[in-house]
């Protein structure tokens, strides 16, 4: 059973991270300050440190929530889609920019949290973005059927980073590379062109 100093500890961890994850999607990750949400939350900001290492900790437990919303997401539309693999990779795509869009900055967060030079993304990341891949990877199997496990682990990977990028420029205010209303026809053109091989 736990202790009433573990009970307050987890009561303030679940504070500060709906404090900082409502920082985050409405101004940014570089909003998240100590001493702001120390005098939101009521505590003093030595207090914060007793519960996270550091704000980065802080916004890593803020991701976590994110990445599974996006999973979420992503995952109620594949229920939706048709049974073709192709339609299928064009609708979780689409899907992705949406929540990018409808989430810009909690989206951006996901990437843009700084780790130490050689420090390994969190378990809790690499399931997430695991999971993601798996959505991309079955879908390519019947696609390429002829492709071993790791050429399709490749080719998940680049569909990946090529959505992301046109998601990415495409919200992006500062570049017009990439007109948001297309988004998600460029999307549907960029994965219908690359899997037409099939």
């Amino acid at each position: 059973m736990a202790t009433k100093t573990e009970l307050r500890r987890q009561e303030l961890r679940e504070t500060l991270i709906m404090i900082a994850e409502r920082t985050i999607a409405t101004q940014g990750l570089g909003a998240l300050r100590a001493r702001d949400l120390a005098k939101e939350a009521g505590c003093a900001v030595g207090a914060i440190y007793n519960v996270f290492g550091d704000l980065t900790d802080l916004a890593l437990a803020v991701n976590a929530r994110t990445f599974h919303r996006l999973g979420a997401d992503v995952a109620a539309a594949l229920a939706d889609a048709p049974e073709d693999p192709v339609e299928q990779l064009v609708i979780m795509a689409q899907a992705y920019h949406h929540f990018a869009a409808q989430n810009h900055l909690s989206w951006r967060a996901l990437f843009d949290v700084e780790r130490a030079e050689g420090e390994t993304a969190p378990d809790w990341y690499l399931a997430e973005m695991g999971q993601l891949f798996a959505y991309i990877s079955d879908p390519l199997a019947v696609i390429f059927p002829a492709y071993d496990s790791a050429e399709r682990a490749l080719l998940t990977r680049a569909l990946f980073s090529s959505v992301h990028g046109i998601v990415l420029l495409g919200l992006d205010e500062a570049s017009a590379g990439v007109p948001s209303d297309d988004i998600d026809r460029m999307i549907a053109l960029v994965l219908r062109h690359m899997t037409m091989s099939s």
